[in-house]
């Protein structure tokens, strides 16, 4: 195996005591569950691959995100635990399966994303059609969320997944336009723009949506332009959340932002004028994302 598919889970994270708004309970059971399904399927989640804190929760909810594409990622951002190297083949059968697991299931809202996958030449566009497709054939009445990667800004991949139309496009700015070489050098502040620009304007009724970390080291103007940038693009649903180093390998944590900061956020960007905003420690971008739909239905 390639040294940098390595796990480093022996390498210790930031080693400042967490605060206790971002401690949370951990449910044994109901995560083996779902995990058992999973495995069955030949399935990966980003809940699992990312280490996300809220996997939980989800997991006794009867939810997850899907990563498709396989869990190796050809990108190696220094804020994301997902293991880098050189993948595999997309998989034939995860399309079916996806739709097949989201049955069993019972889920109401599905979201997909990926690793990225800059390897093939559609960045996996079509591979998220299919799975989309295959959910819609088997959960109808299942709303579906693709949270894509930038695929290179390439168009013609962006028009695969826009065709299958999903009924919200989440592509992730991550952080401020400052400190975006320094945790994901080959994406671009610019090209995440054009991608959630370019999905509005050509994709009328999808919903976009995008996220971004803070404690990284952003300042408060920082973030404010970010926001003004991100709706500037007509970008509907917006997400904020607390950066968790996921080892000492990653990139530093600065801060932990505290719930009134993320309060002060959330008042800053409906102020600005979106639609739909979850600002807190531990929301993520696809954290409780059936019930912003939910609350979305209603705002339209």
């Amino acid at each position: 195996m390639e040294k940098s598919l390595e796990r480093t889970e022996e390498k210790k994270a930031f080693s400042e005591k967490k605060p206790d708004w971002l401690k949370v309970r951990f449910n044994q059971e109901a995560t083996e569950e779902v995990a058992s399904l999973m495995k069955d399927l030949h399935l990966n989640t980003v809940c699992k691959e990312a280490n996300c804190p809220n996997l939980a929760e989800c997991y006794r909810k009867h939810t997850a995100t899907f990563m498709i594409l396989g869990n190796i990622c050809t990108r190696n951002c220094r804020f994301c635990n997902v293991c880098t190297g050189r993948p595999e083949p997309p998989d034939e059968e995860e399309p079916k399966n996806v739709a097949l697991a989201a049955k069993k299931l019972n889920l109401k809202h599905v979201v997909l994303t990926c690793s990225t996958r800059d390897d093939l030449p559609d960045g996996g566009a079509t591979q998220f059609a299919k799975t989309i497709q295959a959910i819609r054939e088997l959960c109808p009445g299942t709303t579906v969320e693709a949270l894509i990667s930038d695929m290179q800004g390439d168009t013609e991949a962006l028009d695969i997944v826009l065709e299958a139309a999903p009924d919200v496009l989440n592509h992730n700015v991550e952080t401020v336009k400052e400190l975006q070489r320094a945790v994901r050098s080959k994406a671009s502040y610019e090209r995440s723009l054009f991608v959630l620009q370019y999905c509005k304007e050509h994709g009328k009724s999808i919903r976009t949506k995008t996220g971004f970390m803070v404690g990284l080291g952003e300042t408060e103007e920082q973030i404010e332009e970010l926001m003004r940038d991100v709706y500037d693009t007509g970008c509907d649903i917006l997400t904020i959340g607390q950066y968790l180093q996921p080892t000492k390998l990653h990139y530093p944590l600065a801060r932990y932002a505290s719930p009134e900061d993320f309060q002060r956020y959330k008042e800053k960007a409906l102020n600005i004028g979106f639609r739909f905003v979850a600002s807190a420690p531990l929301a993520r971008s696809s954290y409780k994302a059936w019930e912003v739909m939910e609350d979305v239905h209603d705002l339209y």
